[in-house]
């Protein structure tokens, strides 16, 4: 007996709803499976958090295949939709998705399981193709940034003295510009203990600025924090 003439009369039997082929449904669990891939790998190469999950990138590449499954499933049955409905509202998701863009993600990687699973592979191809290039080209320009400083310096000067006026200087010479954060008296009103947001004019500057600091005078505790993408000061 020949196994495709089989395997297509027994359709029903593999759980293809809708009239929909083995074959078909093959190409469409397949094809969710490829471009969930595609945005999961685009989530972890774009993702600039603070806590990454392995689990949710994974997570992002089973999801298409499970909504292509439920679509299968589903077919243009009005009772079995209904019957998905009340079975995934049983389902409670507990996880906390902190930044709205990793809902986003979730979203795209439904998308294209639900569109695999409804058979329209071209607005599944075509869709996650424009979403991912979208996402990168808003990471490769910053799109949306407003984080005006690189940064955070401290350090502490003698009272007595115009190292302050050696610090200006120095932060002048290195920084786009700057803005005084904190200034507070230390060991009993002898040092000043100044705190800057600063703008480095070239990002491999950072060296350079600590180097320049901590030679003034009198110039202690010299600190320079510098913050992520993802924190906006």
């Amino acid at each position: 007996m020949d196994l495709s003439a089989f395997l297509s009369d027994q359709g029903a039997a593999f759980g293809v709803a809708g009239g929909v082929s083995w074959r078909a449904a093959l190409v469409s669990m397949l094809l969710a499976y490829v471009l969930c891939q595609a945005v999961a790998t685009t989530y972890a190469a774009t993702y600039r958090g603070l806590s990454y999950s392995r689990s949710m990138t994974q997570a992002l590449v089973v999801a298409g295949i499970v909504a292509a499954t439920l679509m299968l499933s589903m077919g243009n049955s009005v009772a079995r939709g209904i019957g998905i409905v009340g079975t995934l509202a049983l389902i409670r998701f507990r996880t906390n998705l902190r930044d709205p863009l990793d809902m986003i993600f979730v979203f795209a990687s439904f998308g294209a399981g639900i569109a695999s699973g409804t058979g329209s592979w071209a607005t599944a191809i075509a869709g996650t193709a424009v979403f991912i290039v979208v996402v990168g080209v808003m990471r490769l320009s910053a799109f949306g940034s407003h984080r005006l400083y690189d940064g955070i310096v401290r350090l502490r000067l003698p009272v007595q003295s115009n190292a302050d006026v050696a610090l200006q200087k120095t932060l002048r010479g290195v920084c786009r510009h700057f803005a005084l954060v904190t200034l507070r008296e230390v060991r009993q009103g002898e040092h000043l203990e100044y705190a800057y947001h600063v703008a480095l004019r070239d990002r491999d500057d950072e060296q350079k600025l600590v180097t320049e600091l901590s030679a003034i005078t009198g110039a202690t505790g010299v600190a320079l924090s510098m913050q992520e993408a993802t924190v906006e000061l």
